[in-house]
């Protein structure tokens, strides 16, 4: 409620006391506060930037909380995603964040959704909300959030990160401009790689998803300046901030409808030639390795085409690394050339796309060769539990 009627929300003697340091800014106040409790936020993703934005909204008294999530907790989420914990590990995200919401602040209501945002359900879910903010790390999701938000009318408080660099922003606020005048069209599947792929610094999550909230509780407010019309660049290596004017499109399309977002993204497309290039390309478990691995067989070549600080962290022993960017690049197709010289070939990396895009370039150069499904993730889970998972 982004004008709620002020004379009907009251404050506890216990909320005077907790948000005392709001109240006593003059651009927040008493009236503010009360705006921040008659508001409601929707945060689509409880990841790294969901985490930091869900716990700041919760303290600065956001009255209604919704969470759209369908993941469960993750070991590996635990460096960036501090709204988890530990014993959160193999449980709802959602139900992991409303607990530690309803720690900070009981007085929250905390509404949960425990499924994948489609086209069929967005906007029933994001009706109910003054602002939505997405914390999503994926262009499909991205663009319906962004669709969804401009057919309801609702601002868009957006943030992006990958690495060392974040993104923030406020679409669709005040007749500015929305993602698709940032994005008009997305990027090729598998240009942009996950966090998983790519890593990413733990801190930065952190510093983008409290600029969303920033940015959401200004909303609110009605008050300073917001990202509105501009892209705020943020470098974690270099500690600098950047900033791009954003203008909406005058020709863009115009929005009236959800759509298949996945398709729209090329995603079945993409998982369709992908599925092509891996039948064409032969295949073997873990299991399989270690047996070939076991045998002592002296004619095999087992690559490596993860980056090389992935092969410091874990490395299937006997194995030659050549990154799969020297194999892109041609640089590392003599190598495997040299390597190989009548040898049977076996590739892997983390999980088993990268070394299949490895044997698809190396065919084109006569080299074929054997994909480990899985990669060494796999090795660790089902051969040897002693080599990291990461």
């Amino acid at each position: 409620m982004l004008n709620p009627n002020l004379d009907d929300i009251q404050l506890t003697k216990e909320e005077y006391e907790r948000y005392s340091r709001h109240i006593i800014l003059p651009e927040v106040g008493l009236d503010g506060q009360k705006k921040l409790k008659a508001a409601s936020v929707l945060c689509v993703g409880t990841g790294g930037l969901g985490s930091p934005l869900l716990l700041y909204l919760a303290a600065a008294g956001i009255g209604r909380i919704g969470i759209v999530d369908f993941d469960t907790v993750d070991q590996s989420n635990l460096h960036r995603q501090v709204i988890h914990s530990e014993s959160w590990v193999g449980k709802p995200k959602i139900e992991s964040a409303k607990s530690r919401i309803l720690e900070i602040n009981p007085h929250c209501q905390v509404d949960l959704y425990e499924t994948r945002l489609s086209a069929e359900n967005a906007l029933g879910i994001f009706e109910p909300y003054d602002v939505v903010v997405d914390g999503t790390d994926n262009f499909p999701t991205r663009y319906l959030v962004n669709d969804a938000c401009v057919l309801l009318g609702k601002p868009n408080v957006y943030g992006s990160i990958f690495r060392f660099e974040g993104q923030a922003t406020v679409f669709n606020y005040q007749d500015g401009p929305n993602y698709r005048d940032l994005y008009p069209e997305p990027p090729p599947p598998g240009l942009v790689p996950s966090c998983a792929e790519g890593g990413v610094l733990g801190v930065l999550p952190g510093i983008i998803g409290v600029i969303q909230a920033n940015e959401t509780i200004k909303v609110i407010l009605g008050t300073g300046k917001t990202l509105s019309g501009r892209l705020l660049l943020y470098n974690a290596l270099e500690m600098t901030f950047r900033e791009l004017k954003l203008r909406p499109n005058p020709v863009r399309p115009v929005i009236d409808k959800l759509i298949d977002y996945e398709e729209f993204c090329g995603i079945p497309q993409a998982r369709m030639e992908a599925e092509k290039e891996l039948a064409e390309i032969s295949e073997m478990t873990v299991t399989e390795l270690k047996q070939v691995l076991d045998s002592g067989a002296d004619d095999v070549v087992l690559l490596d085409v993860r980056n090389p600080n992935e092969y410091e962290i874990a490395r299937i022993p006997g194995s030659v690394l050549v990154p799969l960017p020297d194999i892109e690049n041609g640089e590392g197709v003599d190598k495997v050339k040299s390597l190989v010289n009548g040898h049977r070939l076996i590739v892997h990396c983390k999980m088993g796309g990268r070394s299949a895009k490895a044997l698809g370039i190396l065919k084109q150069h006569g080299i074929e060769g054997t994909n480990v499904k899985g990669g060494i993730t796999a090795w660790s889970k089902e051969v040897d539990a002693s080599v990291p998972e990461y």
